[in-house]
């Protein structure tokens, strides 16, 4: 039993099970599939989050592309996807059957190799994570080997994520442009439309996103965490103690880009499409967002943060449509100024002490015995004293 506490509160596995507890029980009861389906999408968004807690808050590396590593996981689950779709009975009306119908349009007739391994659903789960760690490795052992972070890193992780969007759009033969791939509908002939498959795919998001923060907490409380830290604040005085730094910024910010891209495949089963609308520098800079709304040193937080930012711009953008996006800043430049470490640092030092303190107070009130009433004095007895008289006055008297 002690063993359990310890590692609930060594892991802070408390706050993690209650959202589990929110994610898994409270909100398929009281939402309806359609609002769950959108809580499901919201919930791809903090896979982003989760690595930015990771390569930013813990490796202190700002990237601003990480909508980069979300489109390439989206899109290789969404080749797949369409290729199933695009089978020879299914394509039958286009001029090549059994090829995707944007390549038909663009007069391509023959699928092109880049798409042959996205046949096979294994291979093509497992690109979801490979090919947006492939690119994360080649852009940071670029940058890190020679000495490049801080700002000069985020441009170019900016810098990324432009390139990538126009290289989809401009190649609409191969990528199908700035509509994306749309109309994904089965896997392995199993509907994803259908209201039981949304909660099924609801329920492996959850799961595969509460691993993904057991295994970033994990990393945080070994050795490697520490040094992560204290690269973070002293980055020279690590590199003087023998370690290289950087090694530990190219792997966290490959782990930070795996994560994204388990996350855009996540959106491509549940919402059925994927575009380059994702890839970009704004998305990019929403998923920062979500992170420092939630607290970028909060893994739990992050989750929280891309809820409450998705939730507030469906509800803002349905209740007042021309005014959204300035309340959606307001609300960001709202919580980053008042709260500077987020919704998660607004928990740890303001409502945690105080909780903590009025907990003492109520365990000293009940220790602590209650005062003694206070009476007035009872009346001291005076003895009464019979006077000696003279002897003669006493025999005159009898």
């Amino acid at each position: 039993m002690n063993f359990i506490k310890a590692s609930i509160l060594r892991y802070q596995l408390g706050s993690l099970l209650l959202l589990v507890l929110l994610l898994a029980v409270v909100l398929p009861l009281s939402l309806d599939i359609f609002r769950l389906n959108l809580v499901g999408k919201y919930l791809t968004y903090a896979f982003v989050a989760v690595g930015l807690v990771m390569v930013w808050g813990y490796g202190g590396v700002l990237s601003l592309g990480q909508g980069v590593f979300f489109g390439i996981g989206g899109y290789a689950m969404a080749m797949f996807l369409k290729l199933e779709a695009s089978d020879p009975v299914t394509t039958k009306i286009q001029s090549t059957p059994g090829i995707p119908d944007f390549m038909d349009w663009n007069q391509i007739t023959e699928l092109p190799a880049l798409w042959l391994p996205f046949k096979s659903l294994p291979l093509s789960l497992a690109l979801v994570v490979l090919a947006p760690m492939a690119l994360a490795w080649l852009v940071s052992f670029a940058m890190f080997k020679r000495r490049v972070g801080g700002v000069y890193f985020a441009i170019i992780t900016q810098a990324v994520a432009l390139i990538c969007t126009v290289l989809i759009i401009g190649q609409q033969g191969y990528t199908g442009g700035v509509n994306g791939m749309t109309d994904l509908k089965t896997m392995l002939g199993w509907d994803t439309r259908t209201d039981g498959a949304k909660y099924v795919l609801y329920y492996v998001c959850v799961g595969l996103l509460v691993a993904s923060i057991v295994l970033c907490r994990w990393i945080q409380t070994s050795k490697l965490g520490t040094l992560l830290l204290a690269m973070r604040d002293k980055e020279d005085r690590v590199r003087f103690s023998g370690y290289d730094v950087s090694n530990f910024k190219v792997f966290i910010f490959c782990l930070a880009a795996g994560l994204s891209g388990i996350g855009g495949a996540m959106f491509a089963l549940q919402v059925g499409f994927m575009s380059p609308s994702f890839v970009g520098i704004v998305p990019s800079i929403e998923m920062v967002i979500f992170c420092a709304v939630g607290g970028r040193m909060s893994l739990v937080g992050a989750v929280y943060g891309a809820l409450l930012v998705n939730a507030g711009k469906t509800l803002f953008s349905e209740s007042f449509p021309d005014l959204w996006l300035f309340l959606m800043a307001g609300l960001f430049i709202g919580v980053t100024m008042a709260f500077p470490m987020g919704l998660a640092g607004l928990w740890e030092d303001t409502i945690t002490p105080w909780w903590a303190s009025r907990r003492q107070a109520l365990r000293d009130a009940a220790v602590k015995p209650p005062p003694a009433a206070v009476s007035a004095p009872s009346p001291v007895a005076v003895p009464q004293v019979e006077p000696v008289l003279p002897e003669g006055i006493g025999r005159q008297r009898a």
